[in-house]
């Protein structure tokens, strides 16, 4: 049995309604993924989401925290199974473009086929076999474990919130620096973003709602605000944490911390503010 793909942090069942999850950070590369490439490794680092899970790390206090440790590239965890590229993936149904999702049909799908800047990234295409074992043993373990601590979180707290944690490419000169996701409203409650985007514009950070990420397959996926079970997807500038070349921590970094720390601290609050009776209901 190959190891875990995920590295899950703080107590289970969980001691915090809140859950937080960094699903693209994950920086171990399998072999099998280098033999197959047809571009220099270093052209997958933009599919990181470089460090945010550093940021995660030094943030969290007692939330219950998974982090997948393998690379986006290997599979995508904020893709559906059924996310599957016919251009690379052998097992792939064979869908017609328009019916496919925009990530899918930009060659994002649940194996990344190409990058900005680097274009195709495989030299052979995969087997059915080859994508239905990650999706055996990287993909549906991640979502296994989250599931689980949301259901516990509820059990405990009556409600749970999952923070799905990402960092994006500066959307350019004088851009939004931080955008919330709450797929428009059906992957949780309007009190929760409210208080996400309260604590980033307080500490003078520039945000938008939905806009350009609303949350993707994680939150479709394990977001019920009806059972009071509510998901925000956070993206961060990745230029507000790591250093100019985008590699290592910058001087910015303990503030995005303060930040994200302050963040689970208000999602935390608006949790535990309604009666668990209340909250149960």
């Amino acid at each position: 049995m190959p190891p875990s793909p995920f590295e899950r942090l703080g107590a289970m069942p969980p001691i915090s309604p809140v859950v937080l999850s960094v699903p693209h950070a994950g920086r171990e590369y399998p072999p099998a993924l280098k033999t197959a490439l047809r571009v220099p490794l270093a052209a997958l680092l933009p599919l990181e989401d470089r460090l945010v899970d550093a940021v995660a790390r030094a943030a969290r206090t007692n939330q219950t925290t998974i982090v997948q440790t393998r690379a986006r590239a290997w599979i995508d965890l904020n893709r559906g199974e059924d996310e599957r590229d016919p251009l690379l993936d052998e097992g792939a149904a064979s869908v017609a473009p328009a019916q496919q999702s925009a990530k899918l049909r930009s060659g994002l799908g649940l194996v990344p086929r190409r990058v900005s800047g680097a274009g195709d990234l495989w030299a052979r295409r995969f087997t059915d076999a080859d994508v239905t074992a990650r999706i055996a043993q990287d993909h549906r373990p991640y979502h296994a474990a989250i599931s689980s601590a949301l259901q516990a979180a509820k059990t405990q707290f009556g409600v749970a919130v999952l923070l799905d944690l990402h960092s994006m490419p500066p959307l350019g000169p004088g851009g939004t620096r931080i955008v919330l996701g709450d797929r428009f409203g059906h992957a949780a409650a309007a009190r929760f973003v409210t208080r996400v985007e309260t604590e980033c514009t307080a500490r003078g950070f520039s945000t938008a709602i939905n806009t350009p990420y609303a949350g993707g397959h994680i939150l479709e996926r394990h977001a019920r605000p009806g059972a009071n079970i509510h998901a925000v997807q956070l993206e961060l500038d990745r230029t507000l944490y790591l250093d100019r070349k985008l590699h290592a921590p910058g001087a910015g970094f303990a503030r995005v911390v303060d930040l994200v720390r302050a963040i689970l601290a208000a999602l935390t609050d608006e949790a535990l503010s309604l009666p668990l009776a209340q909250a149960a209901e």
